[in-house]
């Protein structure tokens, strides 16, 4: 019997070019998640997909496979720049691109393709040369892929595959204008294979689908199907002034090895980085005000266990797939109840087990029915919780604020609640 994340479907049965079972057989995967096992067989044989299905499922893998095999198969034609990209993969952000490009390398080691990623913060120069050079699969966020393009770096004239990782969150951030001026460049729908991904086929996203696919079959992985279930729920309702003490004590219980401790803004989440510090944690804070090396960096030694308490906006909070997260903890509730399935999602991954615990403050209380009614369940409230608050907490000493412009960071009270119509708050996470 295979282990519940899997199906029954094993990927030496399908008709895969032989370099890649290899690639698969040296990463230890032999059979499909479900995911993967829905889609394959149907990109293989030729179809467009629009499918669903949350992070930490194993898409990533079912879209590079299905493109690595269309290059692999049909050779390019005579008449075409060997330089040019084939293969085309969007993202809506830098670590979820370099994510797709990590997988691709260890998945097309022995194929011979050429693969670059490209994003923006880090490495322009080195980037440009890199497509310059020759690429087969081109992989990056769509403003460093746009600035490049209208450079005349490369031209989209070739492209045979298409992806959209992540569509929702391109409209989240604002990518769609951006989307649609690439893809007009590109061939028709029909003379290209075209997958897109979301964690919710909304309106919105089958709008997309249908306007730049090919009659594209739609797969749906419902999210309890793969993350639920294996994650460990629990809330506490505390007093504001009460969360940093309860946020040490739940550390100090769990003794986790990688915790994630997700927060709505940024300046809050510089506040708790300098209380976990001053009363003993090592943590740093990821967010999108941090330079590029310095989130690759960080993110690496997260994974490495050289930090063990990364303190996170929602940058963090989709397509990263990083091993071995125990323990989520939700230090604000989000404003998005999507946004609280991508954050437990980064624990319990690949059939593992783990905790995700929400600390329910007067700021934020107000997101929890619409989350519990996302989610189809009541949070279990966490036995003993309150017993966890220290007693011996140190608080730390305050830093001045530096006035940033636009009016108070951090602002709360004002927000919009996410949901229909974009009412999510714009501005940097």
């Amino acid at each position: 019997m295979q282990p519940s994340h899997l199906s029954d479907t094993r990927f030496a049965d399908l008709d895969l070019h032989p370099t890649l079972l290899a690639g698969l057989d040296r990463l230890g995967f032999t059979h499909c998640t479900p995911i993967q096992a829905a889609a394959l067989p149907r990109a293989l044989a030729g179809h467009d997909l629009a499918g669903q299905a949350q992070t930490g499922t194993g898409k990533s893998a079912a879209f590079l496979l299905a493109t690595m095999q269309r290059l692999l198969t049909v050779p390019r034609k005579p008449e075409d720049d060997a330089k040019q990209p084939r293969a085309f993969m969007l993202a809506p952000t830098r670590e979820l691109a370099v994510q797709i490009h990590k997988d691709a390398m260890a998945i097309g080691a022995d194929t011979g393709l050429r693969m670059t990623v490209c994003y923006g913060g880090a490495g322009y120069e080195t980037q440009r040369a890199s497509i310059e050079a020759g690429v087969d699969i081109l992989i990056g966020t769509p403003g460093r892929l746009i600035d490049y393009y209208k450079q005349h770096t490369y031209t989209l004239k070739q492209i045979e595959v298409l992806v959209l990782d992540e569509a929702d969150r391109m409209f989240d951030l604002g990518f769609i204008a951006d989307i649609r001026y690439l893809i007009r460049k590109m061939p028709p729908p029909a003379q290209r294979k075209n997958y897109l991904f979301s964690a919710t086929l909304s309106h919105r996203v089958l709008e997309l689908a249908y306007e730049h696919m090919n009659d594209p079959q739609k797969i749906e992985i419902e999210p309890e199907q793969v993350t639920a279930d294996r994650v460990r729920q629990a809330m506490v309702h505390v007093a504001n002034d009460e969360k940093m003490p309860l946020l040490v004590g739940l550390l100090r219980q769990h003794q986790s090895e990688r915790s994630l401790v997700f927060i709505n803004t940024k300046r809050e989440a510089e506040d708790v980085e300098r209380g976990l510090r001053a009363n003993g944690f090592e943590a740093s804070v990821l967010s999108g005000d941090v330079s590029q090396g310095t989130r690759l960096r960080l993110l690496e030694d997260f994974k490495a266990g050289k930090l063990p308490v990364l303190v996170a906006t929602d940058v963090a909070a989709r397509g990263l797939h990083i091993p071995g997260v125990d323990l989520v903890i939700n230090y604000d509730l989000p404003q998005d109840p999507e946004d609280y399935v991508h954050r437990i999602g980064r624990t319990a991954r690949a059939g593992a087990s783990g905790d995700a615990i929400s600390l329910c403050c007067e700021t934020w209380v107000y997101s929890l029915p619409d989350i519990e009614k996302y989610i189809g369940m009541r949070i279990p409230s966490l036995e003993g919780g309150h017993d966890l608050i220290v007693e011996d907490y140190i608080a730390p000493p305050r830093e001045p604020r530096r006035h940033r412009g636009g009016g108070p960071g951090g602002r709360r009270g004002g927000a919009r609640r996410g949901g229909g119509g974009g009412g999510r708050p714009r501005g940097r996470r």
